[in-house]
């Protein structure tokens, strides 16, 4: 593999607003086609090897990938008589200013096969009570650790990081 595939896709933010966005993000083999393709562009037959899933399969979710904008082709190489494309996404990071819940429902899936799979997890959920002032700080600490956090150099193993801060909403008539 030449050195142009090891390059990742631009680092800006993506604003996920349009709903072929949204939709496009309401299925978890697409949220795990975007989580395979955030470091280095890929081939569909290497996206499937990967996920276990099937060519046209990965074809099919690309498609809507690509058509929604958030993915794009970044290379075009001629194989045996045939044209092999390499995708990446369009950006590093998306941010998803209004989560909708298939979205959401979609990433969690696909965190979920991922911590299946992964030899190394660390998961922890805990319910604090924060005055809204000090939630958003936490929120602001949480967001500034993820975006600082720097990679390492070479071919070090790719390890996804989930933050998630949300209040409980509980039943009325409770507080």
């Amino acid at each position: 593999m030449s050195e142009q595939h090891q390059q990742s896709p631009p680092d800006v933010v993506l604003e996920i607003e349009s709903p072929e966005q949204h939709a496009a993000l309401a299925h978890p083999l697409r949220q795990r086609l975007l989580f395979m393709l955030g470091h280095r562009p890929a081939t569909i037959s290497q996206l499937a090897a990967t996920l276990n899933a099937g060519k046209g399969n990965v074809a099919h979710h690309l498609k809507v990938l690509r058509t929604a904008g958030l993915v794009q082709v970044a290379e075009t190489r001629k194989v045996r008589g045939g044209t092999e494309q390499y995708y990446q996404r369009v950006a590093r990071r998306m941010a998803v200013a209004e989560p909708r819940a298939e979205g959401t429902a979609a990433m969690l899936g696909a965190v979920a096969q991922e911590l299946a799979r992964s030899p190394q997890t660390a998961l922890s959920l805990r319910h604090v009570r924060l005055s809204p002032d000090k939630a958003r700080e936490l929120a602001e600490t949480l967001a500034r650790l993820v975006d600082e956090a720097e990679e390492d150099e070479g071919e070090q193993p790719v390890h996804g990081v989930l933050v998630a801060l949300y209040e409980h909403v509980r039943p009325p008539g409770t507080d």
